[in-house]
């Protein structure tokens, strides 16, 4: 499946997105993450965060090297990206900050970045396209 140079470059920009975000979720940014984790989740809270730091450091990766399967990497991107999408909401909700998001205008206004993340990982890899 054929992608433009913006669509590719969208990709890229995405998994080094995702691949940093990874990281800091293993790193510097663990206490933050930790404070997402929405409390109705029946898995320990500090698992949750090193295994959500090493799927998107997994999902960066590929949509960078994986080529020639971008269109999973941009469906699975998609997909984890509704996964996640709790914890903002779970954040929202409790008024929990963290990230700078000290406010419910802010963490509200969050909310509405994450369905961008969903498009663009579906939009720079064509994954919504029929293969032709």
């Amino acid at each position: 499946m054929r992608t433009t140079k913006i669509q590719n470059t969208a990709r890229v920009v995405l998994g080094a997105f995702l691949a940093f975000a990874g990281v800091s979720h293993l790193t510097f940014n663990r206490t933050e993450f930790l404070a997402q984790v929405p409390k109705w989740l029946p898995v320990d809270p500090d698992l949750t965060v090193v295994l959500s730091g090493i799927a998107e450091i997994s999902l960066g990766l590929a949509l960078i090297f994986a080529v020639r399967y971008k269109k999973w990497g941009g469906i699975t991107a998609a997909v984890f990206f509704v996964l996640i999408f709790s914890g903002n909401i779970s954040q929202y909700v409790n008024n929990v900050n963290a990230f700078g998001l000290n406010t419910d205008n802010a963490r509200l206004i969050r909310l509405f970045f994450q369905p961008i993340l969903f498009l663009w990982a579906l939009w720079s890899t064509n994954a919504l396209k029929k293969n032709s």
